[in-house]
């Protein structure tokens, strides 16, 4: 299996794939480079090694031969770029096998007396190679599997064989363990980069939904509202989907999507449809649910007061809808910086008629169990508190 076969895992799941070596961490693409300059290097030291100790060489021919083939294999493995499985085992072997044939090239004496094996440091590469593949599980087996052949070779525990098997042990555990790190660490990298793709594609596709869909949806609703009969049949099932839709634009699961159609309502998504040109929404983070009639009565509401404002602020008139989330109960403030009010001219308006401030606002509030105060004086604008409990007043039929 190659490198670029295998799962990372991480928390005792899989991670990513190593596809192919490109993807692999810079870490982990660094360390197979210092494995191919460490092989041409460990196996120089072997031949100048096997050069400068000519009276311990029963057999110097062999000798000869056996380095010749670990330095085909180190030609090979530069000029072969892909790690798998199969080449490491291979690897490994050979680094064995050439530990094993010490007993036939060197006088028993030699190795009786702590001589240097024949490959020295070469074997190394393919417990590095192990560690860097596979992790350090793969880095504590390789480098026990070559202390073991040490052992073979030696026939005993020296003082000089066992700092050997712990320096192996050592080094393909920490490389192991690097290399996991890198690659758990690459793959969280890879998961936010494409975390963050997806969020950028789901706020433009929301833009798109909000400039269009969402505001048709909200003209009928209201249109809807304001012709009565089976129109208003037809307002309130776009109302509907319009919470829906724009449940599903804001990121919500599926399980939330239906909450927020047949459960409580996240009331600054109600409010949203308000959030446009002059008329801007404060809203706090965390969303502020509600049942759905109470949610129907105070978007309404707000409804009627921002009609105010285009009707009687002033054509350059701004406004603000300030949501509150104040535990039992929820607040509503509407703010403008228009023309404002005269006293007495809610009076005026409800004694003439007009009971949009009286009936649509204040009469919507007090069905629910709360009030609305309005406040401001002529020249500096007008701001209509609204207030009142999360559920509804009791007995009021609130679902």
């Amino acid at each position: 299996m190659a490198a670029g076969e295998r799962g990372v895992r991480g928390a005792g799941r899989r991670v990513w794939p190593v596809a192919v070596p490109d993807s692999e961490p810079a870490v982990v693409s660094a360390f197979w480079k210092g494995i191919d300059v460490f092989r041409p290097i460990a196996l120089a030291y072997a031949a100048y090694s096997l050069w400068d100790r000519p009276q311990d060489l029963v057999r110097p021919a062999l000798a000869w031969t056996v380095l010749g083939i670990l330095a085909v294999w180190t030609v090979f493995l530069v000029l072969y770029r892909r790690r798998r499985l199969s080449l490491v085992v291979v690897e490994l072997l050979l680094g064995a096998g050439a530990i094993l044939a010490t007993r036939l090239v060197d006088s028993a004496a030699s190795i009786e007396a702590g001589s240097r094996t024949l490959p020295t440091f070469w074997p190394a590469a393919g417990v590095v190679s192990a560690a860097v593949l596979f992790g350090r599980r793969g880095g504590l087996a390789a480098s026990v599997l070559i202390g073991l052949v040490d052992l073979v070779e030696v026939g005993r525990a020296t003082p000089n064989t066992i700092n050997n098997i712990v320096l192996l042990l050592l080094i393909g555990t920490l490389i192991g363990y690097a290399v996991d790190l890198a690659r758990e660490g690459h793959a969280r990298l890879r998961e936010a980069i494409a975390l963050e793709a997806q969020v950028r594609e789901r706020e433009r596709l929301a833009r798109t939904v909000h400039d269009g869909v969402l505001q048709t949806l909200a003209f009928i609703n209201r249109r809807g509202a304001q012709l009565g009969g089976e129109a208003m049949q037809l307002g309130e099932m776009a109302a509907d989907q319009e919470r829906l839709l724009r449940a599903l634009v804001s990121g919500a699961t599926p399980d939330e999507s239906a909450s927020a159609v047949h459960g409580d309502v996240d009331l600054r998504q109600q409010l949203g449809r308000y959030a446009e040109g002059r008329v801007h929404l404060v809203a706090p983070a965390d969303p502020v649910l509600v049942p759905p009639r109470v949610a129907g009565e105070l978007v309404a509401a707000v409804g009627a007061a921002l009609d105010n404002v285009r009707q009687h602020a002033g054509d350059d008139a701004q406004a603000w809808v300030l949501v509150e989330d104040e535990g039992e109960t929820v607040a509503l403030t509407v703010r403008d910086n228009g023309a404002g009010m005269p006293p007495g001219r809610l009076a005026e308006a409800a004694a003439a008629g007009r009971l949009g401030a009286s009936s649509s606002i204040r009469g919507r509030l007090a069905d629910l169990g709360g009030e609305a105060v309005y406040s401001g004086r002529e020249g500096s604008g007008t701001t209509v508190t609204m207030r009142a409990p999360r559920t509804g007043a009791p007995g009021g039929g609130v679902a």
